[in-house]
C-alpha cells in the first residue's frame, strides 16, 4: 500500500497506526460479533470506548477536576453561535480578538445572539500577517468573555504565549489543540473541531468550567446547553460513535508518544520549513510576520501565480497532496499537525529546493 504525504488543512492526515487498529477492529470489535459502528451509544461496549476517550484527553493536557469534558457534533462553527448562546447573559457583552477568517465568523455569530465588540484586530488590507501583542488589546474588565483563536488556518499565524485576562478566556484550539502543553486552567472554555489532529471530521471537543455550565441561561434550547451534555455524559443523544472511537485511537496513540516528544517533534518540523523558506527568500516568501509564525500551517508564495499551480500538481505527482493554499487566500499552505512527520517535512523542503533550481 502506497500513502501519500498528506498536507490537507482538515480533515487532516491521521496517524497510521490507529488507522490500522480500526481496520483490525472494523468487522469484529473487540469479539462481540460486530462493529463499533454498530453498536448501541447505550451499550458497555462503546461506553467503554467513549470514557476511556475523555480519560486519555483529560491525562493528555491536564484538564482540572472543575471542567467537564463534552464530545458534540456540528463542529467549531456551530460552537461559534453555542458558546453565546450559554456564556454571554443580556446586558453584558463579550470581547473578540480577531486574527483571521475564523475568528470572524466567530464573531460575527456571536453578534446574532448578544451584545460583542472588537478588542483586537490585525487585518492588513486584507490579510493576517501576525496576532496582536498583549498591549494593543482592548479589553473590557466587565466583558462577559474574551474569545480568540488560537491558531489561524488560512493565514498562518498562531498564538505562542496567551493573554491575561480578567474576564474568562475561550479559545477555538480546533488546528493546534494536542500539538503543545496548554496551560487549560487558564480558559474557562476551549473547543476544538477533531478533525486536524485528533480524530476525524464530526467530532467537536468543548472543555468547559463547570461553573459556567451552571451558570448558562435556561432559556435556550435544551440541545444547545452544554449542561444537557455534560448532565449525560455527552450521550444526551446520539453521539459520533464511530468519530469518537477513532479519536479514542489517536489519543491512545499520543499518549504513548507522550505530548513532550509531540511538541518537541512540531517544533522541529516548523523549523526546518520556516528554515527553508528563509534560506530561499529570493523565490519562496512567508508573509506572516516570524513572531507569529504558525507551527501548524505554514503558508508561503511563490513569484507567481502560475509557478503556484505548477508546485502543487509537480508536488502531488511527487506523491504529496494538500499544498494549495486556501481558495480565499490564494499561495500554498503546508499543514504540518501531528501526523506529519519530521521525514515528511524533510521531504517536501528537498522538493522545494528542486523546484527551486529547475
Amino acid at each position: 500500500m502506497a500513502r501519500v504525504i498528506n498536507f490537507n488543512a482538515g480533515p487532516a492526515g491521521l496517524p497510521l497506526a490507529p488507522l490500522e487498529r480500526a481496520q483490525r477492529e472494523m468487522v469484529d470489535f473487540e469479539g462481540t460479533g460486530m462493529s463499533i459502528l454498530e453498536h448501541s451509544h447505550r451499550g458497555k461496549a462503546y461506553e467503554a470506548v467513549h470514557d476511556e476517550a475523555i480519560r486519555l484527553l483529560k491525562s493528555l493536557i491536564s484538564i482540572p477536576d472543575d471542567y467537564d469534558v463534552l464530545f458534540l457534533q456540528g463542529g467549531a462553527s456551530q460552537q461559534f453561535a453555542v458558546v453565546p448562546m450559554n456564556l454571554l447573559p443580556k446586558g453584558k457583552s463579550a470581547d473578540y480578538i480577531i486574527t483571521g477568517g475564523w475568528s470572524e465568523k466567530a464573531y460575527e455569530e456571536a453578534g446574532r445572539v448578544g451584545k460583542v465588540r472588537v478588542a483586537a484586530t490585525t487585518l492588513d488590507g486584507k490579510q493576517y500577517r501576525r496576532v496582536p501583542k498583549e498591549s494593543e488589546l482592548d479589553l473590557a474588565d466587565d466583558a462577559a468573555y474574551v474569545h480568540l483563536t488560537s491558531n489561524n488556518t488560512l493565514f498562518g499565524s498562531q498564538f505562542q504565549t496567551f493573554p491575561k485576562t480578567r474576564a474568562p478566556l475561550v479559545a477555538d484550539m480546533s488546528s493546534d489543540i494536542l500539538s503543545r502543553h496548554v496551560a487549560v486552567k487558564d480558559f474557562a472554555l476551549i473547543y476544538a473541531g477533531a478533525q486536524k489532529n485528533i480524530g476525524p471530521s464530526g467530532v467537536t471537543i468543548v472543555i468547559v468550567k463547570k461553573d459556567l455550565v451552571l451558570a448558562a441561561p435556561k432559556d435556550i434550547p435544551v440541545i444547545f446547553r452544554y449542561e444537557t451534555h455534560a448532565k449525560a455524559n455527552s450521550l444526551y443523544n446520539t453521539p459520533p460513535t464511530f468519530g469518537i472511537y477513532l479519536m479514542r485511537n489517536v489519543l491512545s496513540y499520543l499518549s504513548e508518544i507522550g505530548l513532550d516528544k509531540v511538541e518537541a517533534t512540531n517544533a522541529q518540523k516548523a523549523a526546518a520549513l520556516y528554515g527553508a523558506i528563509d534560506e530561499m527568500a529570493d523565490f519562496y516568501r512567508g508573509p506572516v510576520e516570524k513572531e507569529s509564525r504558525s507551527k501548524m500551517n505554514v503558508v508561503f508564495r511563490l513569484p507567481s501565480e502560475e509557478l503556484e499551480k505548477k508546485f502543487v500538481a509537480d508536488a502531488a505527482k511527487a506523491s504529496m497532496v494538500g499544498l494549495a493554499g486556501h481558495r480565499s487566500t490564494g499561495g500554498i499552505r503546508a499543514s504540518i499537525y501531528n501526523a506529519v512527520t519530521l521525514e515528511h517535512v524533510e521531504t517536501l523542503v528537498a522538493f522545494m529546493r528542486r523546484f527551486k533550481n529547475a
